[in-house]
């Protein structure tokens, strides 16, 4: 039953986690978890460059490249809201390991069968339940990947992967120019889902070597399992570790109710959910001002209608750099400045790039250009969206915390954001566009002086001094 005490310990768990040194283990987390991102940013990628294949006579759908482009694109984006609410449920209530897997065997069969397309409405199917699976994964990964992670460690990590979606965006749009050019029209976009299926398998086997969350099992009540995991990941990291420092102590319950969930984010901790929202729907919306139908802007403005991919690989590196570069920063300058100042940077940089379109200043090229610098500094703060809904709520509402920003923030940049900046673009009028890229500035300034306000400081400070679990002995007595 929910809620109900089973025992009270006394653990050093994060502590010894915390104090361990960079090591080939915490690699195999990072490979056998963040390598997800890259499946995501392969598939949107791969799904948007195809549309005009897919609507092709011969490719053995019968479907429109607006359907792929807005239908097929709309239910996927359905399908991450929905799989990230309805698994992190299940992996704050289950644990870290049993969703990991059951979410990349849901995204692995998903995209097999979107391959093996015979009609649209299969496509639409497949193409829903393969979000449903990557959306799960967000809350699963991210939730596993903070609590395995030593705390100075911890940003750098997590931007760092979050960031590289764009690495599978770049290969994406790289790899779609042979297959549409080198192979038939009905064969090449079903190599191209196939070749996603043989990524994910491959993370699959090192998944398989990655452990449930010592801190998740401590608290449900399975202490001997969690001294046996920190014991083995110690035996395998060597050396002379220091002494952990203080312990925590937690009420240990099977399960935490779903209305104690939402009691802690609304009510014990509401300005921490409003700066949730604001990281995300900001990034939501600059990155649907650019990215949103950017095809359509060449072909539009600069009569560019072939190899856009080669346009995307670009901004996709741009965007893959600003995490690997400015990540650090993030652990040592600090949470605050770094995080308002990527928003508010790139909202700048936005506005001013808006302004040389509007001008009729740029050429396909600069604009390219402009983009991936906007692109560079916000892709920093977008990953930092993530990271800080994983780490400033409390560990038994990590899952669903990350779920419910990524839910909020998803459905607004993936529908609000697309339905009004389409609207602008298809007008055909600079000015318009520029509008577009403006809105997107502004909503992510705004976040930025959110976070300016509201931001909590966590720079290599363990999960528990940030939010001290639900069970822990001082909640509990205050509750």
């Amino acid at each position: 039953m929910s809620d109900v005490e089973t025992g009270t310990i006394s653990t050093k768990i994060p502590a010894r986690l915390d104090r361990l040194p960079w090591s080939g283990w915490h690699w195999m987390i990072v490979v056998g978890l963040g390598t997800v991102w890259i499946l995501d940013g392969l598939e949107v990628t791969i799904v948007g460059n195809l549309s005009a294949q897919l609507a092709k006579p011969g490719s053995g759908l019968d479907i429109t490249a607006a359907q792929v482009a807005g239908v097929a694109a709309a239910l996927y984006v359905a399908g991450a809201c929905s799989g990230a609410l309805f698994f992190g449920w299940l992996t704050d209530r289950f644990g870290r390991k049993k969703l990991f897997i059951v979410t990349l065997i849901v995204y692995l069969v998903a995209t097999l069968m979107t391959a093996f397309s015979f009609s649209a409405w299969w496509f639409f199917l497949f193409r829903f339940l393969t979000g449903f699976g990557i959306g799960g994964e967000y809350a699963a990964i991210n939730s596993a990947i903070d609590e395995l992670i030593p705390s100075r460690h911890r940003g750098r990590i997590d931007i760092l992967i979050n960031g590289s979606y764009w690495l599978g965006a770049a290969g994406g749009a790289l790899l779609t120019v042979p297959l549409l050019n080198d192979l038939p029209v009905n064969i090449g976009w079903r190599v191209a889902f196939g070749l996603g299926v043989v990524l994910g398998l491959a993370i699959l086997l090192v998944r398989r070597n990655v452990p449930e969350s010592p801190r998740w099992l401590f608290i449900h009540g399975r202490d001997q399992e969690a001294e046996g995991i920190v014991g083995d990941i110690e035996k395998r990291v060597g050396g002379d570790l220091p002494e952990p420092a203080q312990p925590t102590t937690v009420h240990q319950r099977k399960s935490i109710g779903f209305l104690r969930i939402a009691h802690t984010m609304v009510a014990l901790y509401p300005k921490r959910t409003v700066l949730g929202l604001s990281l995300f729907i900001g990034q939501a919306f600059l990155y649907n001002a650019i990215t949103f139908g950017y095809a359509q802007i060449l072909a539009m403005f600069f009569k560019i209608d072939t190899h856009t991919g080669y346009y995307f690989a670009v901004i996709a590196v741009g965007n893959f750099l600003g995490p690997l570069l400015l990540g650090p920063l993030f652990d040592t300058v600090g949470r605050i400045p770094m995080i308002s100042a990527t928003y508010i940077g790139s909202g700048l940089l936005l506005l001013g790039t808006a302004w040389l379109f509007a001008q009729g200043s740029l050429t396909a090229v600069t604009l390219t250009a402009c983009w991936s610098v906007v692109l560079f500094v916000a892709s920093a703060g977008a990953s930092s969206a993530y990271l800080t809904v994983s780490e400033i709520f409390p560990m038994e509402t990590r899952a669903m915390a990350i779920a419910f920003f990524f839910a909020v923030g998803t459905a607004a940049g993936g529908i609000t954001g697309p339905l009004l900046f389409a609207s602008l673009v298809e007008t055909g009028v600079p000015g318009d566009t520029a509008l577009a890229f403006a809105i997107g500035a502004a909503v992510m300034i705004v976040a930025g002086l959110v976070e300016l306000f509201l931001g909590v400081k966590a720079e290599r400070r363990g999960l528990e001094a940030i939010a001290p679990p639900l069970t822990s002995a001082e909640v509990s007595k205050a509750a």
